[in-house]
Order: structure tokens, then sequence, then C-alpha cells
């Protein structure tokens, strides 16, 4: 997974701008600086960094982190409040990078629908110990659409889903996504969500809630 978005980081916006996604992404855009208005939020995976300066827009401090040197290069190039964000190396799989360092929001733009179904919990589990009683979540993905999104190529026993994606380099990966309905993310996440809140797009979905 490293590798290919290493290798994607040219072309990697370009998913951004298909025109069907267009009236979508203006209105999370418009919505997505409110929840974390004041607020000292992680990013997890900020990847090139498309959703980094809507989120960031109100935020005290905004920790941009990615696991990849080359998509954070992509992030940083963004216009961006120095006195706001700050960007880091971090591995979400582990956190170790932070310190001991909490917050009290946290954000992730198409990061859940990568994660294995049997990981998924202890990485909530992790993620939730770096913030605050009373944090902000909020969660942000894609809904798999018929003609707009990377058809499924296979599932496996566990029940995680996968596509075929072909860069332009020639190489093609098989990348695990995952499309969760409302049902299974507020399985997932259980009784530590308060007021668990999902939003349907056309092609996204956002899932909010505020830690126990």
């Amino acid at each position: 997974m490293a590798d290919y978005y290493a290798r994607r980081v040219a072309s990697y916006e370009r998913i951004y701008l298909k025109p069907e996604r267009q009236a979508d992404l203006r209105e999370i855009e418009a919505w997505l600086p409110a929840p974390f208005a004041g607020r000292r939020v992680l990013e997890i995976a900020c990847g090139t960094g498309w959703w980094t300066p809507h989120g960031a827009a109100r935020a005290a401090h905004w920790r941009a982190t990615d696991l990849n040197p080359q998509t954070l290069a992509a992030a940083q190039s963004k216009p961006l409040p120095a006195d706001v964000v700050q960007f880091q190396t971090v591995d979400a799989y582990r956190l170790t990078e932070l310190g001991s360092e909490t917050f009290d929001a946290a954000f992730a733009g198409c990061w859940w629908s990568h994660v294995p179904l049997d990981r998924l919990p202890g990485w909530l589990d992790l993620l939730h110990a770096r913030l605050a009683p009373g944090a902000i979540v909020v969660m942000l993905d894609n809904r798999y659409v018929p003609g707009s999104s990377t058809p499924i190529s296979r599932a496996d026993d566990a029940g995680n889903t996968y596509q075929q994606r072909a860069l332009d380099d020639g190489s093609t990966h098989e990348v695990l996504k995952n499309f969760p309905t409302p049902a299974q993310a507020f399985a997932a996440l259980g009784p530590r969500a308060r007021d668990p809140q999902w939003i349907d797009f056309d092609h996204y979905w956002v899932l909010q809630y505020r830690l126990a």
C-alpha cells in the first residue's frame, strides 16, 4: 500500500477532478471546518493534503501525518497557515512518532476503507488512546458507485474487498478498499462513540462522533 501511494503522487488528485464528484466535494469542503473549530486536530494519512486546508481552516492546531515522504511533500506544497498546520511523518498503525502528545479531535479522509476488517477495532483503540475524552472524530471515505468507482476485483474470506488499480508507470496494484454500511461502521465503533452521525453524499460518506 505504501509503495502504491508513493508511486501515485503525481496523479493522486485526478480522482478529485471527476465531473460527477464536484458537487459532493464543494459541499464537504464547506462543511468540514466547523467540527474542528478551535480544536487541536490529528489528521491520519493526509496523503497529498486535499482535505487539510479545509479541515484546518478554523482549527487551533492541525497535525497532518502520513507515512510517505512523497505524499507529505505534495501536501506541504499547498498554501497553508504555518502557524496552524504542522506536518509529521507518522505510521498510522503505530502512532509512536507522536510521543505522549494527545489531541481533542481527529480526522481521516479515505483511510477507513484501507484498514483490514480484522485490524479495524485495534486501530480505533489506538487512535482513541491519543484523544481526550469528548474529542470530536470525523471519518470521510468513498461510497461504491458503479461507473465512477474502480470495480471490485475480489473479496477475501474475512470480507475485505479489493480493487486492481493501474498507474501511469504501467504498474498494476491490488488495493484493499472496503465500503462499510452505516450499521457496520457503528458496530465497529461500539459504545465509545457518542451521538454518531452518518452523512451520505452521492460519492462519499462522512461519519462524525464524539468520544466517550
